[in-house]
């Protein structure tokens, strides 16, 4: 595996693969690599010559500074982990690399309602700083396909709209959530997690399922109370349980029995932090 920390260097030798006609997928990540990312990793290896995994840990998408202090990096561990998924090259830029001092970024991104719902409701500015590395990575990069996760189904759709904003030539392969035995959704901040809290954290998938179980056509209030109790009686503390249009994330209170929907949900458990969603029908 070869590893790039310049931008201009790792874009010098896509170009001359581009050149050569070979396709690059690319797989953006924070570190903290765990099984989820892999997952990627090999989908991109499958589907194109060249395979790309970046790792940066953005400071303009943490609008908690303690959250940006306590984001776990294991660089020795992720190095490891991407060899052993033979993929082909590592980017591991320092902020001047991403954000050089000439560097001016839009003013801002135009992202819609999806900046006002959600995450984009309880993370100010959150998704702002996502286009802003999305953006610089995806013009060093220049990839055929990236590659996300369905985990941050908001963010995916976010990072689509900057593609559509931008007219960028770059597919978007959404791959589903990958979860450990229990149900938890594979994260990075769940190493956090100390053993008492990791037994509970499943309580996320299980309150996911419930609604997933129980959703009926008409009001969809009381699902998500009683989805809402099963969580803070284990604990935690929700910043949202809601239901919504898997198409666009519109918030549904009155379901017609017919439109796709997803269930997405963000609380904390102690410190920690932690989103999940699943489609429903």
């Amino acid at each position: 595996m070869l590893i790039f920390k310049k931008s201009q260097d790792i874009s010098d030798y896509l170009n001359k693969s581009r050149a050569k006609g070979q396709s690059i997928g690319f797989v953006p990540t924070m570190g903290a690599l765990h099984d989820g990312h892999i997952s990627l990793i090999n989908r991109s290896l499958s589907q194109s010559n060249l395979t790309v995994c970046s790792v940066f840990v953005n400071p303009t998408q943490f609008n908690d500074p303690k959250d940006f202090e306590k984001y776990p990096v294991t660089i020795e561990k992720d190095i490891l982990l991407l060899e052993r998924a033979k993929c082909d090259i590592l980017f591991l830029p320092p902020v001047e690399e991403i954000y050089p001092k000439d560097w001016k970024s839009p003013s801002h991104f135009d992202l819609g309602e999806l900046e006002k719902v959600l995450e984009g409701k309880y993370r100010p500015g959150h998704f702002q700083g996502v286009c802003q590395v999305v953006q610089r990575l995806l013009q060093i990069v220049n990839p055929t396909t990236i590659y996300l996760g369905q985990k941050d189904i908001q963010q995916c759709m976010v990072i689509k709209r900057l593609i559509e904003l931008g007219k960028l030539p770059v597919k978007i392969d959404i791959c589903p959530t990958m979860r450990d035995s229990d149900g938890l959704a594979m994260s990075s901040r769940n190493q956090r997690l100390n053993a008492d809290e990791r037994a509970i954290a499943p309580a996320l998938f299980e309150a996911l399922s419930f609604i997933k179980e129980n959703i009926k056509s008409g009001p969809t209030n009381h699902i998500l109370y009683d989805a809402q109790i099963m969580l803070s009686q284990k604990g935690f503390k929700v910043d949202y349980i809601a239901i919504a249009s898997a198409k666009d994330l519109q918030l549904i209170d009155d379901w017609n029995g017919k439109d796709q929907l997803v269930a997405l949900v963000a609380a904390f458990l102690h410190q920690v932090r932690l989103i999940d969603n699943m489609l429903l029908n």
